[in-house]
């Protein structure tokens, strides 16, 4: 009698992805890949995942995919209840004072803003073990191929991928490899800015204030009843300052020069500053690329499409980004899923960045004049109702993806 043996039939092989950075996109990205079926690494320079930081955003489309990641909960436990914005003038007397939903066109009861550690900790907790994540590690070289993008690593691997997404900022080092330097990319919108923590020695509770002169904003942001705040200064700079960004004290140095004479609290914010071990220096400033890929290698969130601070969306960008990513991934090959994302994305991208536009800069004048109408306009706004909420920040639906597992 013939005995025939039933087998297995073999299974294609995952497709391999690697993702530089582990903010937010990254982890996001990794999530929805997975999903999709593509076996995940993702690199990142630090030893962990970031802790602290400002608080951020998360509005309109992109709720929808904390929503589908099942951390909509999650988030909605640590939101900041921020429940006044006071704006000062130079002797430190109240202009107005107001429900923040005014100024940034947020829905109160909807819109999330929290810590930014809070949210990098849920989507490193939704995606850690799952995916593979290579920390104090960072892309060196990489060549591409007709099969993969062959990686070296800065701790001395090599591997091979189908496809590798930088999710590594807007000083994107994977975009610099494939693209070039950031400067045919950045659009510099005429400010810099440094934020740090200090004690919370001004009684703040769940506020933002805010003194202004023509040029310079100093803003003290009391998240809680905790025992800091975040500080922020922002000036007017006619050229980004090149020389600073890779030296920490020069940017100290500037900062303190810009605000030199500057009355409230600004002399004591100035001196916290130099204790502080978390000071942020940057230029206020948007990524616009005509293509967001090359080849086997794209980039999401603020490598590729960086708004800015000034429209609140850098975050909800990166989340809504990398789930049309993936999901542009799931089903077709990398040229054709590249090309999807960019085809079905980019009108989102445009619009949220030309939030700018819409007021951003407007928070921060430069003149006398442009500053006494921006109070006109907040007085205003204090005896009217919040705004329903920009259509940019829902201007996309997320359309549905299969997962494959």
């Amino acid at each position: 009698m013939l005995r025939t043996e039933l087998t297995d039939a073999p299974t294609a092989p995952r497709r391999t992805a690697l993702i530089s950075g582990a903010s937010i996109g990254g982890p996001a990205l990794a999530y929805w890949l997975n999903r999709y079926g593509y076996a995940v690494t993702v690199v990142e320079k630090a030893g962990a995942p970031r802790s602290g930081g400002y608080p951020i955003d998360i509005r309109g489309t992109a709720l929808e995919v904390v929503r589908k990641m099942g951390l909509l909960p999650q988030l909605r436990d640590a939101h900041i209840d921020l429940r006044r914005l006071t704006f000062l003038d130079e002797d430190g007397n109240e202009v107005t004072s107001l429900h923040p939903h005014n100024v940034t066109g947020g829905v109160a009861g909807h819109d999330l803003e929290v810590r930014r550690g809070d949210l990098t900790d849920a989507l490193h907790t939704a995606v850690r073990d799952d995916v593979e994540f290579l920390f104090n590690d960072s892309i060196d070289t990489f060549d591409q191929s007709g099969h993969g993008v062959d990686v070296t690593f800065r701790g001395g691997g090599r591997r091979t991928f189908d496809v590798v997404v930088g999710a590594d900022g807007m000083r994107s080092h994977t975009r610099g490899l494939v693209f070039g330097p950031i400067a045919q990319f950045q659009r510099y919108l005429g400010y810099c800015f440094a934020v740090f923590t200090m004690p919370n020695i001004f009684a703040l509770s769940h506020e933002t204030v805010m003194w202004n002169t023509p040029g310079r904003a100093a803003a003290l942001y009391a998240t809680g009843d905790g025992d800091d705040v975040h500080a922020f200064l922002n000036f007017a700079q006619p050229e980004p300052p090149f020389d600073a960004f890779a030296d920490p004290e020069a940017q100290q140095n500037l900062v303190a020069k810009v605000f030199a004479d500057a009355g409230w609290e600004v002399p004591g914010m100035l001196a916290a500053m130099r204790d502080a071990d978390d000071v942020f220096f940057d230029a206020v400033g948007q990524i616009r690329m005509p293509s967001w890929s090359s080849g086997r290698v794209a980039l999401v969130g603020d490598a590729a499409y960086a708004p800015s601070f000034l429209t609140g969306q850098g975050t909800s960008l990166a989340l809504v980004g990398a789930y049309m990513l993936a999901g542009s991934l799931a089903d077709r090959d990398h040229a054709a899923g590249f090309a999807a994302y960019e085809r079905d994305t980019r009108k989102f991208v445009t619009a949220n960045q030309g939030l700018v536009g819409e007021g951003g800069a407007a928070l921060f004048p430069t003149t006398e004049q442009a500053l006494e109408q921006r109070n006109s306009r907040l007085r205003s706004l204090s005896a009217m109702p919040p705004p329903e909420g920009r259509p940019a920040h829902t201007a996309l639906t997320l359309p549905e993806f299969a997962p494959t597992m």
